[in-house]
């Protein structure tokens, strides 16, 4: 522990972020009896399965993101008129609605943030692949909040079937309340987001900031009106909709 924390410059870097829970992982691991070379190689696999996962995830989700953002924004009536045009069948906003033309765009976007160097860096074979340290400092607090959405959607499904939702609005509370005000500490210090004049994150942090606050202000404003009120059912399949067939056993795959 000492070697691993005795002051924050040992501690700095994702090297040794990463080496550090290898390495503690694998002595739990030791204390079960196997070894530690075994053990170290069984966690590293993990890191990189772990890393390969997330990948897919995050591009899974930031498809179904601009997938949504298309179709809200250009619904498809815009691509009925631009068929009319010269567009036709060459309307980008059409792709960005399908699964295919979206997973592309965030792929090459994702790509091209992680290819580009820090900001005041040339760019050049060395100091290229870093742009996701980036955005890096938002990941903490956008990702609490994403688990503070998630029990907010949690505690709202609860609170209209009239179950109790003590033990999972307190951890809502915290969920929402921490991150942002970790954010806000963030920006505002002295040596700051503000301060060093790092807009990017700036601008980001401020937007999450709003979104956060329309979010609470929108769940007080429906918490007294949702109780007992059951969501709107979904609406039904379609008789033209082919169902696979199952045999007795149980649905076929």
């Amino acid at each position: 522990y000492e070697a691993r924390y005795a002051s924050w410059s040992t501690a700095q870097g994702l090297g040794a972020k990463i080496g550090a829970f290898i390495e503690g992982s694998a002595n739990f691991l030791r204390a079960m009896g196997l070894p530690v070379s075994f053990a170290i190689a069984l966690m590293s696999v993990f890191v990189a399965s772990f890393a390969a996962t997330t990948l897919d995830t995050a591009c899974r989700l930031q498809r179904y993101v601009i997938q949504e953002l298309a179709s809200t924004f250009f619904p498809k009536s815009y691509e009925q008129e631009s068929e009319a045009s010269q567009l036709g069948g060459w309307n980008p906003v059409a792709w960005l609605r399908g699964k295919h033309g979206a997973t592309i765009f965030a792929i090459l976007t994702a790509g091209f943030i992680a290819s580009i160097p820090l900001p005041g860096s040339p760019w050049g074979w060395d100091s290229a692949g870093k742009g996701g340290l980036i955005l890096w400092p938002l990941f903490g607090a956008t990702n609490q909040l994403l688990g503070g959405l998630a029990f907010l959607v949690i505690t709202f499904w609860m609170w209209r079937r009239n179950l109790p939702v003590f033990f999972v609005a307190i951890p809502t509370v915290f969920m929402l309340l921490l991150p942002g005000i970790a954010m806000c500490i963030e920006l505002f210090k002295p040596n700051g987001w503000l301060a060093l004049r790092q807009w990017h994150l700036v601008i980001i942090g401020l937007a999450t900031m709003g979104l956060e606050i329309w979010m609470i202000a929108e769940a007080l404003i429906s918490w007294p009106k949702a109780k007992g009120v059951l969501e709107p059912a979904l609406p039904s399949l379609p008789s033209t909709a082919v169902l696979e067939p199952q045999s007795k056993e149980g649905r076929s795959c």
